[in-house]
């Protein structure tokens, strides 16, 4: 479910690789990255491989932006499909959190 997991200028960079992140598999999704939101406070998720998002997609990266900013951290999305990013705009989570083009352009937004 994440395979790759670089860490770069202190950010951990977390390939998600799914194709679907719904209600089948986003237990297995928070149980898997929940460690890594406690040891690493400033993510980036690349969702390049993630076509299709439901309701308990988005709860999941809800969850992981809610554990990440109460200790100090921030969630940054990068590689967003286009059917996933209708959905995030479409129930405006665009607005919470940074979609950034690519990998270099998640890492630089975190300077900012």
């Amino acid at each position: 479910m994440l395979s790759e997991i670089e860490i770069i200028d202190d950010v951990a960079v977390v390939v998600i690789e799914v194709d679907v992140l719904d209600a089948s598999n986003t237990k297995e999704f928070k149980s898997t990255i929940k460690p890594l939101l406690k040891e690493h406070p400033r993510m980036a998720l690349d969702l390049s491989q993630v076509s299709f998002m439901d309701s308990s997609g988005l709860g999941a990266l809800l969850s992981c932006l809610r554990q990440l900013n109460s200790s100090g951290g921030d969630l940054k999305l990068y590689g967003v499909t286009p059917p996933v990013r209708a959905l995030l705009e479409l129930v405006r989570m665009h607005k919470i959190v940074d979609i950034t083009n690519d990998r270099e352009e998640a890492i630089k937004a975190f300077s900012a």
